[in-house]
Formats: structure tokens, C-alpha cells, sequence
């Protein structure tokens, strides 16, 4: 699919729920939580049948998230049920690593090829702060079952200033001795994260340099998203980072999302999109679905607008939208 910017859209993010074990500074309060009913959520069968519908008009890729996708009994066996759509190239994760630990090898069997894990920090405290109460030791075994097995692996980590902005470096020398790659993700302005001070890309590439050395460029193919990727001398792995703030990507943005609750939005921070949910439930077929999907994707918002006055902002939390 090409929008009216010329963009090709091959990449859709699929949010199975809105729940989660952890409850992490930047995308949920710590308590008062509330969560979608179940009648509201996509049924694994409308998920598959989006997913059909969307690889017919050209989407190769798919990450399923939540909220925390594992809290979803069957959420391996969803991952089968893409696996099995003709056209879809990869699926891949993103997850906070806790409730994976074991089930490795029966993700990889139902079609899995790629994991990006949540972790802002290697330090058991830090990491029990940031996400009032979680095991980084329980996230470090999974990450090695998951190299083990051979699936591709990314750590996602938010640099919050006062939290983790002095242990980063930490972080980024987990790729030294692995094939990993390790990305830090600019804090964006929206939900819980709107009242946490950022740690721009600049600031941190200048710690990772001053403890590694140059960073040489990596153009190697790590994936379908907007990260920039150098690899200091004698890594093994290399450093990512996506900065949507500081160095804004829109121009060359290649996805949409699905929220759980079955809207088709077409940018994190506008509420612009398609109720696909609505659609489904009330009888509509294939082809009026797909031509729905068409004419929304064609008018996806240019740009995110963070720090614009726009008349759509998006008000959700992270995990009611998809992380």
C-alpha cells in the first residue's frame, strides 16, 4: 500500500491486549488501572482475518505487543495462526521477557523470528524501579534462551533521566560479547511519559563513545523500522537508536497499528484511523473491509506532530494503544 506521501506500508503492529505484569514509569501509573472487557478485544479469529486481509494488500510484516502480549493465554498459538498467511515474511515480539522464559523453542516452532525486549537498565534495582517491581535476572535468562535458539534479538531501552541516564553504557556493552542490538529509544511526550524528563539521542551516543570509542556506521539489515545502528570497535553485536524527537523519521514511516480493542491507527500520536472492530462485528465482507483499509491508509497523518498543536492528539496510555 502507498499512502497520499508516497510511503510504502508494509508494517503493521498488532496490540493483542491492553494488560501487563509490570507496570513501567512511562507507560502505566502504578495502580488504578483500568482494563479493556474482554467482549471489547479482538478475538484471535478477527486478528487472523485483519492479518489475511492486510498481507493481501501488501503488509510483510507483523509485531505483535500489548501491553505485555504473553499476559494473553494463547498468544504463541496466535503467533501459528500468522505464521500461516500467505505473504507475511516476519513476526516478530515485543515483550518485557518475563513470561517467555522456558517457552522459547515452542515460540520459534509456531513461527516466531525475532524478539525485542523491554529493558531500560541491567541494574536489579533500577530495573525493580522503573517497573515497580519486575526481575531483570528472570529478562537476562530469557535473552539468552533466546539467542540459544536462534531468534533474532533487540533490547529496547528508554533512557529517563534520574532512573537510568547514568547506567546506559552498562546496557550497551551487553553487545559487545553478544549478537544482539541494543537501541535506545527517545521518551516521546505522550501518556505516562509526558511527565518524565528525556535523554536526547546526542546525549547518549556522546556516553556510549566516551566509553567505547567511535561509533562506526552499521548498515547492515536489522529489521523494517526506523532505527540508525553503529557498532563500536570489537562489538559483536551493535547499538541502535530511534529518535523520533531529535531526529524526527516520519518522512520514511512504513507502518500502521492495531490496537487491541480493533482500530486500525495509522500514526502513534493522532487518533486518525479505521474501527475495524465495528466493521467486522457488523457483517461487513472482505472487500468492503479491504477497501476501508485502503482509503485510511491513504490519508495517514505526514507527520507525528509531538510538538505541534494538533487537533487529533492522541490521549491513550502506551499500553492501551500498543507499545
Amino acid at each position: 500500500m502507498i499512502d497520499h506521501c508516497g510511503r510504502e506500508i508494509d508494517y503493521l503492529r498488532i496490540s493483542i491486549t491492553d494488560r501487563c505484569n509490570l507496570r513501567c514509569i512511562y507507560c502505566m501509573p502504578e495502580a488504578g488501572v483500568c482494563t479493556m472487557a474482554h467482549e471489547e478485544v479482538l478475538s484471535y479469529e478477527e486478528i487472523a482475518r485483519v492479518t489475511r486481509l492486510m498481507a493481501g494488500l501488501g503488509i510483510r510484516h507483523i509485531r505483535i505487543t500489548g501491553g505485555e502480549p504473553l499476559a494473553r493465554m494463547g498468544c504463541l498459538d496466535l503467533i501459528g495462526k500468522i505464521h500461516a498467511v500467505d505473504g507475511i515474511e516476519t513476526i516478530s515480539m515485543t515483550t518485557n521477557g518475563l513470561m517467555l522464559r522456558g517457552r522459547m523453542e515452542q515460540a520459534k516452532a509456531m513461527g516466531l523470528t525475532a524478539l525485542n525486549i523491554s529493558l531500560d537498565t541491567a541494574d536489579p534495582q533500577t530495573y525493580r524501579t522503573m517497573t515497580r517491581g519486575g526481575d531483570v535476572c528472570a529478562v537476562l535468562e530469557t535473552i539468552d534462551q533466546a539467542l540459544a535458539c536462534g531468534l533474532k534479538v533487540k533490547i529496547n531501552a528508554v533512557p529517563v533521566r534520574g532512573y537510568n541516564d547514568e547506567q546506559l553504557t552498562d546496557l550497551a556493552a551487553m553487545a559487545r560479547t553478544r549478537p544482539i542490538s541494543v537501541r535506545f529509544i527517545e521518551l516521546m511526550p505522550m501518556g505516562c511519559g509526558a511527565n518524565l524528563e528525556p535523554v536526547s539521542t546526542g546525549e547518549v551516543e556522546k556516553k556510549i563513545e566516551a566509553a567505547f570509542g567511535p561509533l562506526l556506521p552499521d548498515d547492515s539489515l536489522h529489521g523494517y523500522g526506523p532505527a540508525r545502528y553503529v557498532r563500536p570497535e570489537g562489538f559483536m553485536g551493535s547499538i541502535g537508536f530511534i529518535s523520533p524527537m531529535s531526529h524526527e523519521f516520519c518522512g520514511a514511516c512504513n507502518r500502521v497499528r492495531l490496537t487491541a480493542d480493533g482500530y486500525l491507527k495509522l500514526c502513534l500520536n493522532h487518533t486518525a484511523g479505521l474501527d475495524l472492530r465495528a466493521m467486522m462485528r457488523g457483517g461487513a465482507d472482505d472487500a468492503t473491509i479491504e477497501a476501508a483499509i485502503r482509503d485510511s491508509i491513504e490519508h495517514k497523518p505526514v507527520r507525528h506532530g509531538f510538538l505541534e498543536d494538533i487537533g487529533d492528539r492522541e490521549v491513550r496510555r502506551m499500553n492501551e494503544i500498543g507499545g
